[in-house]
């Protein structure tokens, strides 16, 4: 049969290449499809893909060459952006920071070119405005999971849409993308202190020759807590 190696049980490989927010992610993905009668397994480094009928790429930031796609079947990738527009690294952020709070996020096939690949699905988040980082990235997790179960759980196995339109590209993040401006409003800056990782790259500022870090954590919806200070 012409699709015979989509019969179950599949190999499929769920590879992150990096110490990403995604890998728990990506266990949950790995435990998803063992369970529906696949044979998945994470994978830290290119070099533990084996052959199989699909790969998932998530979160990765080495390209994989020819000899690794050659592999599986499939090669496969979520990236949150509008492709082929917000091609690049850490486009979610980077749309947040540009005050955009609906993020497309697109399923498509690995080539050899970044992010350039034929698109799968497309679908979207929606957020509120209030989000940070946590919350987003639990969000975009959620989506990536359900994004490659589809695609497993397909008849047979889909095929992607050429990309159109001018492509565009976002860099890599710096520390220095995580200054705060001391002399600029809480809510002017608010988009950065949704994004910054209180951990990795903390958000902080310059003043008086000195150098602040600035740690943001939500603690609930906003009320009226007067009786606190009363006394």
């Amino acid at each position: 049969m012409k699709d015979e190696w989509w019969a179950k049980p599949r190999r499929v490989s769920v590879v992150v290449d990096n110490e990403s927010w995604i890998l728990g992610h990506a266990q949950d993905l790995a435990e998803a499809l063992n369970r529906a009668g696949d044979r998945a397994a994470l994978c830290r480094d290119h070099a533990d893909i084996g052959e199989g009928a699909v790969a998932f790429f998530l979160g990765c930031v080495h390209i994989a060459g020819p000899r690794v796609l050659a592999l599986n079947r499939r090669n496969l990738v979520v990236h949150a952006s509008d492709l082929p527009r917000g091609r690049g690294f850490s486009p979610l952020t980077w749309q947040i920071l540009e005050g955009r709070d609906r993020i497309e996020v697109c399923l498509f096939e690995a080539v050899a070119e970044a992010d350039a690949g034929p698109v799968v699905y497309r679908d979207h988040l929606d957020f509120e405005g209030h989000e940070l980082i946590g919350e987003m990235r639990a969000a975009q997790g959620e989506m990536t999971v359900a994004l490659c179960l589809r695609f497993m759980d397909e008849a047979a196995p889909p095929a992607g849409a050429p990309q159109e339109g001018e492509p565009s590209a976002y860099p890599r993040r710096t520390p220095e993308d995580s200054r705060l401006d001391p002399d600029a409003t809480i809510a002017r800056q608010f988009g950065l202190l949704r994004v910054v990782d209180n951990a990795r790259y903390p958000a902080y500022f310059d003043l008086k020759g000195q150098r602040y870090r600035i740690t943001i954590e939500k603690t609930g919806p906003a009320g009226d807590d007067s009786d606190e200070n009363d006394g």
